[in-house]
This record gives structure tokens, C-alpha cells and sequence, in this order.
């Protein structure tokens, strides 16, 4: 008796396409080597030029500057990264160039110059911008439109960013901090190079994915041509103000490879047991936090839903808001006690980052599977990079609030931050019904909208 073989682009892994798995895998060694780079990045800037591992001798206000206009263009590029993958070259390609110019990018970072800071950075800018929008929205148009499984296919999505967030600053920071930075910057590129690796061999399952959708094809040029519908420029609506949130949570959540960074390495007492912590390592707590919680999170939210109560991602992204704002009522307290007494306990930085996670668990998975619901399906990638590029700008302002703090007081800025912010999330909570009515019912578990003209 014969069987019958699926082809491998139809195949499933413990209940998921097994595309999934490898975008899993390359974006995992993708962020080891964005998160590995952004943990050196502001401490290797400030760090004295008279050392044994020199930096650039920069100032907190200089480096926190370059830091901000950094992570703004390496989202902000997202904005054209989506329109070469909707107009171009299809989101699978995208991703493979991205790639590439990323290898590039983090191999000149090692080098010890300043010209090929500047192009290295240049380099990881551009790949980001072709990489990140374009692999998100891949993850999503594995799973047909009402797919339950989506959400949680996110999630699995998000562990793998927080693989590598996790292992990144501890082996890139050790050895950039330790023993030279650019080592560190050379470990940032083999992990990307590991991530081409797999994608490049992962093609198999990903033939049905990140097709370019082209005019040539009748069926294509039919969606391309049609205007949208008044249920989806509702749709974009919602996913124009949403971003606006996201700006807001990343401004915050932001000042951890910043603000928070350089309190880690400049104001906190690292000593632990006669070993003095890199300061680069707290990097990894946030996505500890993400690795261990995240379950517990999403099994919260399942049976939140469940027994019938507000569970809409506009609903979570607030909530997240709120918790992550939370966290930074203890950075206040770590800055009261570095001004009595000169230093602050570690306690403070890993409550914060506890609560930072939770809150961006609330909100960054969610937000990333709400754009694949809503967003019309021949802007899919551009949106998808909309939102990155509200990341970007969360980035920028983080950069601003952080150097504010350099005048104002860090204790001002954390308490200023916690108390906004929760404010902030309130407010949305509030105009939930009215954001909701715009989302014509794409996450209730309806059948199909009647789509009007």
C-alpha cells in the first residue's frame, strides 16, 4: 500500500507548519546578533581610550545620542524594507537579502576603526530594515485567516527572539567587556551568519510564504488593483493608532540598552560573591524573563478569555503599558538610594526587568500577530513595517529621555516614566469600545465580515 508524502511546505511540528521552526531559528540568531551589538554598544562608546580595552572615549549625553538615532534607523528602515518585499522582491527574498547585508554589517563591526563602526552600522541598519518587517509577516501568512493557532504561533515565534536576547549579552558582553570589544562584535556576526544558514536551508518549507504577489499573475493583480473597503481602511485606522502606542512602549521600554545600561555599569554595586557582574549581562535578564514567563503569560490571557472577560490585543497592549510603567517605580527607588548613599542594589535593575517582560509580553506578541489579522493583505509587508518603524521612533525617544536625564535626574525621569505611562494605558483602556467597533470583529472568532464598499 502506497502512502502518500505531504510536500514539505505542508508539513506540521508539534501542531505548527514547520516553516515556523525555521523562521524560529533565523530569527533567533538574527536578534543574537542585534542584541549582542546593542549590549556593547553605549558602554563601548563611553569606554575610556587610556584603557586596556579602549572604546571611543565618548560621553553618556554623546553616546546615548548615537544610540537613539541607531535603533530609530534600524526600525525606521523597515518602512522601505516593506516596500521592496510588497512591490519587489516578496518577503521570502527580502529576508535572504536582509540577511546577507547583515553578515556584512556585524563582520565590519569587528574590525577596530572608526570608519567601520560608522559602516558597519550602516550595514545592520539596512539588513534590519529588510529582515525584521518581512520575517514577521511570513510567521503570520503560514496560518489561513481565523486560525486559532496564530497567536500562540507568535508566541513560539517571540521565544526564539528571546533566545538569543537571553544569550547574546552574556557571551557577546563578556567577551566584548572582558576581553576586547571587538571580539564581542565578531561573536554578533558569527550568530548571524548561523541564521542565513538555517534560512537557506529552511526554503523547502517556506515555498508557499513570502511570495511576491505580482501583476503578471491574474489572481494577484486582481487583489492588487482593487481599492480597499470601508471595513479595511477601518482596519488600518485602528493600526495607525495602535502604533502610536507602540511608539509610547518603546520609548520607555527602550531605556534598558541605554538609560538603564550605563546605571547598571556606572551606578549600581555589580558585586556578587567576590565576582564583579559585566554590566552588559543585565542585558539578558529581560529576555530570561520573556523565556520563563511567557507561558504563564499566554495561559493567564487563555483562560482571561475564557471565562469571558476583555481579552482584545488593544485590551492587552494597554495592560502592558501599565505593568511595564510599573517597573519603573522601582528604578526610582534605585535612584534614591544612588543618591544617598552612592551606589544601588542589583534587586532593583531585576525587578525592573521582571516587570519590563511581563509588559512586553502583554503587548509585543500580540501587537505583531494583530497587524497580520488586520492588515489588507497587498500592504501587508509595508504595515508590517509601519510598525517597526514605530519601534524606531520608541528608540529615538528613548535616546532623547535618556540624555534628558543627564540634566534633569535619572530619579525624575523613572518616576516620570511610571506615572504617564500608566496613565497612558488607562486612557486606552477607557476608549476600548470605540477602538474595538473599528476592528469590524477580526479577532471575535466570526465568520466572515460582510466587507462594505
Amino acid at each position: 500500500m502506497s502512502t502518500i508524502t505531504k510536500d514539505p511546505s505542508e508539513q506540521e511540528l508539534f501542531g505548527h507548519p514547520k516553516g515556523l521552526y525555521i523562521l524560529f531559528f533565523t530569527e533567533l540568531w538574527e536578534r543574537f546578533s542585534y542584541y549582542g551589538m546593542r549590549a556593547l554598544f553605549v558602554l563601548f562608546l563611553v569606554a575610556e581610550t587610556t584603557e586596556n580595552n579602549p572604546g571611543f572615549g565618548w560621553t553618556n549625553n554623546e553616546a546615548l545620542a548615537l544610540y537613539g538615532w541607531y535603533t530609530m534607523l534600524v526600525y525606521v528602515s523597515s518602512i522601505p524594507g516593506g516596500w521592496i518585499a510588497d512591490r519587489l522582491l516578496g518577503q521570502k527574498k527580502t529576508v535572504m537579502l536582509g540577511g546577507v547585508l547583515l553578515c556584512i554589517g556585524h563582520s565590519v563591526l569587528a574590525l577596530n576603526s572608526v570608519t567601520s563602526f560608522y559602516v558597519g552600522c550602516l550595514f545592520v541598519i539596512l539588513g534590519v530594515g529588510c529582515l525584521k518587517p518581512n520575517i514577521s509577516s511570513m510567521v503570520g501568512g503560514l496560518y489561513k485567516q481565523k486560525d486559532q493557532r496564530r497567536d500562540l504561533g507568535f508566541y513560539i515565534f517571540y521565544m526564539g527572539i528571546n533566545i538569543g536576547g537571553f544569550t547574546a549579552p552574556i557571551i557577546c558582553g563578556y567577551v566584548g567587556e572582558q576581553i576586547n570589544w571587538h571580539y564581542g562584535f565578531g561573536l554578533a556576526a558569527i550568530g548571524m551568519f548561523f541564521g542565513q544558514l538555517v534560512y537557506i536551508w529552511g526554503q523547502k518549507y517556506l515555498k508557499n510564504v513570502g511570495n511576491l504577489i505580482s501583476r503578471k499573475n491574474e489572481t494577484d493583480r486582481a487583489i492588487l488593483d482593487r481599492p480597499l473597503t470601508k471595513v479595511e481602511k477601518d482596519r488600518v485606522i485602528v493600526l495607525l493608532l495602535s502604533f502610536l502606542l507602540i511608539i509610547l512602549f518603546w520609548a520607555a521600554f527602550e531605556q534598558a540598552g541605554g538609560l538603564m545600561n550605563l546605571y547598571a555599569e556606572q551606578k549600581t554595586d555589580r558585586h556578587l560573591l567576590g565576582w564583579v557582574i559585566p554590566a552588559s549581562v543585565f542585558q539578558s535578564a529581560n529576555s530570561f524573563f520573556i523565556i520563563t514567563l511567557a507561558t504563564a503569560v499566554g495561559a493567564f490571557w487563555l483562560r482571561w478569555r475564557k471565562k469571558g472577560k476583555e481579552a482584545s490585543s488593544l485590551f492587552k497592549i494597554a495592560v502592558g503599558i501599565i505593568i511595564m510603567a510599573l517597573g519603573f517605580g522601582f528604578m526610582s527607588a534605585a535612584a534614591a538610594e544612588a543618591d544617598s548613599t552612592g551606589s544601588s542594589a542589583m534587586y532593583w535593575l531585576i525587578l525592573a526587568y521582571l516587570f519590563h517582560s511581563i509588559g512586553e509580553l502583554c503587548s509585543s506578541p500580540v501587537s505583531l500577530s494583530f497587524i497580520t489579522k488586520l492588515a489588507p493583505l497587498k500592504y501587508a509587508s509595508i504595515i508590517m513595517g509601519g510598525y517597526w518603524a514605530a519601534v524606531g521612533l520608541g528608540n529615538k525617544a528613548a535616546g532623547l529621555i535618556g540624555e534628558s536625564a543627564q540634566t534633569m535626574g535619572e530619579f525624575e525621569i523613572f518616576t516620570g516614566i511610571a506615572v504617564i505611562w500608566s496613565l497612558i494605558g488607562v486612557i486606552v483602556i477607557l476608549l476600548l469600545k470605540p477602538l474595538k467597533r473599528l476592528t469590524h470583529g477580526a479577532e471575535e472568532g466570526e465568520g466572515e465580515v460582510t466587507e462594505e464598499a
